[in-house]
């Protein structure tokens, strides 16, 4: 007290004149209470100074270790109609067991032969494109026999350019020759129109030199006329030559062409060929599909489609399974203010609704229907209730957890940290505090310290 006050405390020896207070000193029951205060204060403060454990609470539920293990709802994967149910809530499915049968609803898979169809055009679609391989086959003979001849045309060609060039050659000879002849003629009829005029030769002589003149002329002409004749020989064995590479080059080119135009159907042929086929595999994974299977052992919990005749889109949910074999853990949420002090492996009691407990946070070892486990994960970011998810594993050195506990069942969770006095942790909740961190040291740190 600040004892502000002029008002005085009224001391003990002030009011024991009163009868009153004399008849309450002298009861028995006023000492019994006395002692009991006494005793409870001195309790009180014994209690302040026992150890206490923090720790860090947290609520959830019973789940699975691994995410295969959880309940999960199986789902059509097409558009169809609900024909027969196979199944009924409670059963137990091996994997692969057919679960439910559907039908068709969509127009473009209505055709009862669609795959068998499809095969069929798949297999034409081959044919075709064996077609146009031995099409670009033949071009390509086609285009060999066309270079080869082109050799061999090329080679009768220059022969004949050859022949024309001796021909030429020879007509040139004899051109000159025949000039010879010529001039012969032209000296020998000079020298009888001399030796005439003279007196030596007779006319006679004359007259048949100058025919023999006039028939060398004449054959000079010919022969000119055959030179002309061989040079023109010579010049269309060379436009032939020419007409004959530009022809089969024509050829040739063309035999390519069609062998590029036969290459590109055969090409777009095998594009049609191939999306046949996916087509074709598409239907036939489809056709399985109308048989919605167990994807593993477990049991039907709810039919979240019911009826016959139903119809649904694709990715509709059609049944709930709860797998036959899992390993069990829990579920638990802790405040931000808690989570940097758990890391994985830590130590966490665990107690479940509806079995019997009896806790004591601050002493573990005192409470009873608690369980051990350990942190396997963390989640790293907040879930929507504000808090962060904890996942915690049975400890297999402690007592095993209950047989009897079902998936989804509620759960409360104590992570122990350091062990303080009473007094301490009073003092740390009113003030606000977070618990102590604490982290044990190993053997080899503690050498560390001891070498620094």
């Amino acid at each position: 007290m600040l004892n502000i006050s002029n008002n005085k405390k009224t001391s003990l020896e002030a009011i024991k004149h009163f009868d009153t207070t004399k008849s309450l000193t002298n009861k028995p029951h006023y000492k019994v209470m006395n002692r009991v205060i006494i005793g409870l204060s001195v309790l009180l403060v014994v209690i302040l100074f026992l150890p206490w454990t923090q720790n860090i609470s947290g609520t959830g539920f019973v789940t699975t270790l691994k995410p295969n293990q959880r309940p999960q709802t199986i789902h059509s994967a097409i558009a169809g109609r609900v024909e027969k149910w196979y199944v009924q809530e409670g059963d137990f499915v091996n994997k692969g067991d057919t679960i439910l049968f559907i039908s068709e609803v969509k127009e473009d898979y209505f055709d009862p032969n669609l795959v068998e169809n499809t095969r069929q055009q798949v297999e034409a679609k081959k044919n075709a494109l064996t077609s146009y391989d031995s099409k670009v086959s033949a071009l390509e003979s086609q285009a060999v026999a066309l270079e080869n001849e082109l050799v061999l045309k090329i080679k009768q060609a220059n022969n004949k350019i050859e022949q024309g060039h001796l021909k030429v050659q020879s007509d040139s000879i004899d051109l000159e020759a025949v000039k010879t002849l010529l001039k012969i003629a032209n000296t020998q009829y000079d020298r009888a129109v001399k030796l005439n005029s003279e007196g030596l030769k007779p006319l006679t002589d004359v007259e048949e030199k100058r025919l023999k003149l006039q028939e060398a002329q004449a054959k000079i002409i010919t022969q000119e006329n055959k030179l002309l004749t061989s040079k023109n020989e010579l010049i269309n064995a060379q436009v032939e030559l020419n007409r004959i590479t530009v022809e089969y080059a024509e050829k040739i080119a063309k035999s390519k062409s069609d062998k590029f135009t036969a290459l590109s159907s055969q090409y777009d042929t095998e594009a049609q060929v191939n999306k046949l086929q996916n087509q074709y595999v598409n239907y036939s994974m489809r056709n399985d599909l109308y048989y919605i299977k167990a994807p593993q052992s477990g049991f039907v919990n709810r039919a979240l489609q019911s009826g016959i005749g139903e119809t649904f889109k694709e990715g509709t949910p059609i049944v709930s399974i709860m797998p036959s074999s899992y390993d069990i853990a829990v579920e638990t949420y802790v405040n931000p203010i808690d989570l940097p002090l758990l890391k994985k492996g830590d130590e966490v009691r665990v107690w479940f609704d509806g079995w019997p407990t009896i806790v004591f946070s601050g002493w573990p070892n005192m409470s009873y229907g608690t369980f051990g486990g350990r942190i396997v994960a963390i989640e790293n970011f907040i879930s929507p209730n504000g808090k962060y998810r904890v996942l915690i594993a049975p400890d297999k050195n402690q007592d095993p957890w209950p047989k009897q506990l079902s998936i989804g069942a509620g759960a409360q969770t104590i992570a122990l940290l350091d062990t303080v006095p009473v007094w301490f942790e009073i003092w740390r909740i009113l003030n606000g505090f977070p618990p102590n961190y604490y982290q044990s040291t190993t053997p080899a740190d503690k050498g560390k310290e001891k070498s620094k």
